[in-house]
């Protein structure tokens, strides 16, 4: 309970204490802000007075008379009463961005530095105009910059915009100024040089900038103060004084009064020096009304904050008592459902059976009931949505098991109906090939055999999809380069695949090899797709002991390390059943494979460029080959690489191919182990000729006594045939068989019986 009442209050006091916070920050920069202000202000009329100040320097060291030498005191008495005023301000303000504290700190050092400038220019004779000048160019900058720097973090923009009208015409002021340097220089040199020509052209840009700036940045009335200071007859003095200097040529002698110059200027220069105070006086008011809103506003929201905490005590104590014994019901209740009941019913319907049950049913019987008995409230309601929210989601996970379910389903009928048909046209391209002799012909039904083929391999893989398997019944296992002829034989482009080093000691076990086969194949084939069409696609095969390694690496472009890690967690973890799984077949199929038989597949770079693809066979699909069934080269190449060679030449009558067919390899087997073990000097001898001597004992009967009637008497059980029926021993208990290994078994005699076709033993066929 006490948290239930501390948190609104905590939350409260938090979003107070951020609106107190701001408030106060707020009034804190509104003050800071009224400072700068004023301080900008204060350099606006320091900047005013070194200006002035620089054009009397100037005159002095061009003419040097007592007139320009009383005109110069006049001058830093001036300045330096305003920079009493200026020092004043500066040294109540102490905080302000970092760049407003840089330039302050240049700004002291440049006005401790005005004694000795000011007794350079009063001493030396022959002192450079422009040195002088460009040092009093550097203060005035600065604080112009600092006039600019006010306005950063001005939220209100009447107040910004009234501070860059001031810096503005502070700039036009500069300007003038700096054309009068220019013009100076210009009479005190005898002639106006290209670079004194080109300052007084930046000059005039500057001032024409500045005035624009200003312009669009005043107010009404500030406009009409433009104006008036504009016109009159100094202005006009100046305007033709501008255009006299505009005209003279360079290298020229400048004639102009320069007594009447430096008045006109001078007093356009103090017009735009009352145009600004008139600025600045009403920024500053405008700033100090600001202030004051802004601690009104202060005091406003601390009034609301404390009435505020008042009334969330109340109401929360109020409620906490009557809400925490039945959110403590309802907490207990959904933590049962979230975390026990609901991961139950979603594990159960991912079992392989889940997709038999009915998701209504299955809603009704594992949905809870109303967590909360009363549902006159919100904590009511709460209860009774969770619980319907628990039986949409029981109901949702049931309807995918039953879509998965059907899904998988349909690509297993569909896969099975397509593989007969799929089997028939290989039966009758085989009927055609064994007849063809033309090589042109005979070369168009191996490609149609080839594409057959992989049409057997994408109905195969939709198999895979739907959860069974494709593998046919085996009795041999089956030497691991066979394995690798048979993958490579049902891709498209077969012939640009090339077999390495490949153990010949080792096999596949036989109840595995069809699905190896699958899975290679699938390697095999993105190796040759996704590389350029002249490479080759490499495929070697070691044994490394507990395990056999199978790698097939292409030439192609390779894969992001991005890509990789993805396509490497899809072959780890295949998705469930869905579009996406169907669009992306080949790795999808690998993955699940992969998982089936418990082989480990992984992609990464090539040495240089490429992709290698590392499939591990485990131990328990591995079986040893006895040496006299070493394979150590390719005896018999599989039927897709023989028919890229030369067409097969015509045959004598009766010396027509043959196709190695189960019962020869099984009656060959027989025959091997006869000779191993049943040879007696005389003929052969097989472990079926007992029961051959037992069927034939059925011929002459031997009676072991006769009836009381005279009837013959038979023995029980004696012409059975050894090895017909086995009997139990007593105890034993019957083999496990694996559901999906029977199901399997039987699809694939399903299929043999479907197709009428015999199954070969050469694995390169299919």
């Amino acid at each position: 309970m006490r948290l239930i009442v501390a948190a609104p209050l905590v939350a409260v006091i938090g979003f107070a204490g951020l609106a107190l916070t701001e408030s106060a920050r707020q009034t804190s920069r509104a003050s800071e802000l009224g400072e700068l202000a004023r301080l900008g202000a204060e350099a606006g009329d320091l900047a005013h007075r070194l200006q002035r100040e620089r054009v009397a320097a100037a005159d002095l060291l061009s003419r040097g008379g007592p007139e320009q030498q009383d005109a110069f005191a006049d001058a830093t008495t001036a300045t330096d009463a305003v920079t009493a005023g200026y020092r004043s301000r500066r040294a109540g303000v102490s905080a302000g961005p970092a760049g407003t504290r840089e330039v302050l700190a240049r700004i002291d050092a440049t006005l401790d530095a005005l004694p000795p400038l000011r007794a350079q220019v009063r001493t030396a004779a022959h002192a450079s105009v422009s040195a002088m000048t460009f040092s009093y160019r550097i203060a005035i900058a600065d604080l112009l910059t600092l006039r600019e720097s006010v306005t950063l973090g001005v939220v209100n923009a009447r107040i910004a915009d009234g501070i860059r009208a001031s810096a503005a015409l502070s700039k036009t002021a500069e300007a003038v100024g700096q054309q009068q340097v220019a013009v100076l220089r210009a009479v005190a040199t005898g002639e106006l040089t290209p670079a004194l020509q080109q300052d007084i052209t930046a000059a005039r840009t500057s001032f024409t900038e500045s005035s624009l700036s200003f312009l669009a940045l005043a107010r009404p009335d500030w406009s009409v103060g433009w104006e008036q200071a504009g016109s009159g007859e100094t202005a006009l003095l100046l305007q033709r004084m501008q255009d006299e200097v505009s005209r003279t040529r360079s290298g020229s002698r400048l004639r102009l009064d320069v007594d009447a110059w430096i008045s006109a200027t001078q007093q356009w220069s103090g017009r735009l020096s009352d145009l600004r105070q008139r600025v600045d006086a009403a920024v500053l008011d405008d700033v100090r009304a600001a202030h004051a809103e802004q601690r009104r506003r202060a005091a406003a929201e601390a009034t609301a904050v404390v009435l505020a905490l008042i009334l969330t005590a109340l109401v929360t104590w109020a409620v906490a008592r009557q809400i925490t014994r039945r959110l403590r019901r309802l907490r207990d209740a959904a933590n049962a459902v979230a975390f026990q009941r609901l991961p139950e019913v979603v594990a159960r319907l991912q079992q392989p059976d889940g997709g038999t049950m009915d998701p209504d049913d299955l809603a009704r019987r594992q949905s809870a009931d109303a967590l909360e008995p009363s549902s006159d409230d919100e904590i009511g309601e709460l209860g009774q949505a969770f619980a319907a929210v628990h039986r949409a989601a029981v109901r949702t996970a049931a309807e995918q098991a039953v879509m998965r379910a059907n899904t998988a389903d349909i690509f297993i009928h569909l896969s099975r109906r397509e593989q007969r048909l799929v089997d028939a046209v290989l039966a009758q391209v085989d009927k055609v090939e064994r007849d063809e002799t033309d090589p042109e012909r005979l070369d168009q039904l191996y490609t149609l055999d080839n594409l057959a083929t992989r049409m057997g391999r994408i109905n195969a893989s939709l198999l895979v999809l739907g959860g069974v398997g494709v593998g046919r019944v085996r009795q041999d296992d089956v030497a691991l380069q066979r394995v690798l002829q048979a993958a490579q034989s049902q891709i498209e482009h077969y012939a640009r695949i090339r077999l390495g080093m490949v153990d010949g000691d080792v096999a596949v076990a036989a109840d595995a090899v069809d699905e190896v086969v699958h899975l290679l194949a699938e390697l095999m084939d993105n190796a040759t797709v996704y590389s350029p069409p002249g490479t080759e696609a490499w495929v070697t095969g070691r044994s490394l002991g507990d395990r056999v390694i199978v790698q097939i690496s292409d030439e192609g472009v390779g894969l992001n390390p991005q890509r990789l890690h993805q396509l490497n967690d899809l072959l780890a973890r295949p998705p469930a059943i869905d579009v996406a799984a169907v669009r992306a077949m080949g790795l999808v199929v690998v993955g699940q494979l992969a998982a089936r038989l418990g082989v480990t597949v992984q992609l990464r770079p090539g040495p240089r460029l490429g992709t290698i693809a590392e499939a591990s066979l485990p131990a328990t699909m591995i079986r040893p080959l006895p040496p006299e069934e070493y394979v150590l080269s390719s005896a018999r190449p599989s039927r897709r690489a023989a028919r890229t060679s030369a067409p097969p030449p015509p045959y004598a009558p009766g010396d027509a191919p043959t196709e190695e067919l189960v019962i020869y390899q099984q009656v060959n087997h027989w025959f091997r182990n006869g000779q191993a073990n049943g040879h007696d000097g005389n003929g052969w001898a097989s472990p079926a000729d007992d029961a051959w001597r037992t069927a034939a004992q059925v011929a002459a009967p031997e009676a072991t006594g006769t009836t009381t009637s005279g009837l013959p008497k038979r023995q029980p059980q004696r012409h059975l045939v050894p090895g017909a029926v086995t009997t139990p021993a007593p105890g034993q208990r019957s083999e496990y068989r694996d559901p999906t290994q029977v199901a399997t078994a039987m699809a694939a005699y399903a299929r043999g019986v479907a197709a009428r076709r015999p199954t070969l033993t050469n694995l390169g066929n299919h």
